[in-house]
């Protein structure tokens, strides 16, 4: 069958060897968790495992599978030294390979179970350590360290949406070939959109000013485009992408009950807000760039700030004073 669309290793053809074999893996990882998510209740591999993770999670059964798929198929390529996951306590420290992988093997484990837009987020950095086994060191570098991200969602569709710091690209899997197929190249996210997307329902522990940038989205003020409406899924990965298409503005902030935020700055923050700026947008913790953050834990939480430029602009301004 021939297709009109650019594949996805028509891309990675153009990039250093090394990058362009464990991207390569990421989507053939990918292509298996598809498999999974689609046939997960008959397959019996939905609901929790009845453990928690590193974060006092519950582990649903297809993190496991996920998280499997991606240490087993990107850790085999001998270009890795380490791997760092959200559902792992420590890093994985592999042979000689120069890359760094870190990732979230399934955003959305709460969706799961209602067919909801789940998906695989992933960074790639150089070592910094000298050759030999990885180190914690080598996963501990800043954002802007990253020589590609982004990630695969798992919805009506498949796709893998990249950054290798040249633009926003996104593939399209199609199953009657079993290849990702460039669908949406060159991405650009709006400057300003119409929407915003926070979980209103943690506002009794929200701080004054995110109350009150909020309360400032709804208000009617034709010149500035608002009212906003809210549109929040409750899979980051679905309420990025959503924003990244649309524009608008995502918001998980630091609140009463977790100070520092809940989303994880390596496996979560840091590729998204590489994807964000690729595409024009921006990235904040509310007072610094994401990707200028500094981590001090593999764990590392962070608040977040994400989506078009004007939008998160609008959002400091008012969250500052």
């Amino acid at each position: 069958m021939t297709t009109a669309h650019p594949t996805l290793e028509d891309h990675l053809r153009k990039l250093p060897h090394d990058l362009a074999v464990v991207l390569r893996r990421i989507a053939h990882a990918g292509r298996v968790i598809a498999h999974d998510v689609r046939l997960a209740s008959v397959g019996d591999i939905v609901g929790a495992t009845g453990e928690t993770n590193v974060h006092g999670e519950l582990v649903q059964k297809l993190d496991v599978t996920a998280n499997r798929a991606m240490l087993q198929l990107v850790g085999a390529t001998g270009e890795v030294c380490a791997m760092a996951s959200e559902e792992e306590d420590d890093f994985v420290a592999l042979d000689d390979g120069g890359l760094v992988v870190l990732f979230d093997p399934l955003d959305g484990s709460s969706n799961i179970d209602v067919g909801v837009s789940i998906g695989t987020i992933f960074g790639v950095q150089r070592r910094t350590s000298a050759a030999g086994r990885g180190t914690e060191a080598d996963c501990l570098q800043v954002g802007t360290k990253q020589v590609a991200a982004g990630y695969v969602m798992y919805g009506s569709s498949t796709m893998l949406v990249l950054t290798t710091g040249d633009g926003v690209d996104a593939f399209t899997l199609d199953p009657r070939v079993g290849e990702f197929l460039l669908t949406h190249p060159r991405i650009q996210i709006p400057a300003r959109g119409k929407t915003y997307s926070v979980n209103e329902g943690n506002q009794y522990v929200w701080h004054d000013p995110m109350r009150a940038w909020v309360a400032w989205l709804k208000d009617e003020d034709k010149a500035t485009g608002r009212p906003y409406g809210l549109r929040y899924v409750g899979t980051l990965v679905a309420d990025f992408h959503r924003t990244l298409l649309k524009g608008g503005v995502f918001s998980y902030p630091a609140d009463m009950k977790s100070p520092h935020g809940k989303l994880r700055l390596l496996y979560e923050a840091a590729p998204l807000a590489m994807v964000a700026e690729q595409a024009g947008g921006a990235a904040t913790n509310g007072s610094q760039r994401i990707l200028e953050l500094v981590p001090t834990g593999l764990h590392q939480r962070v608040p977040l700030y994400i989506g078009s430029k004007g939008d998160v602009e609008d959002a400091l301004k008012r969250i500052q004073g």
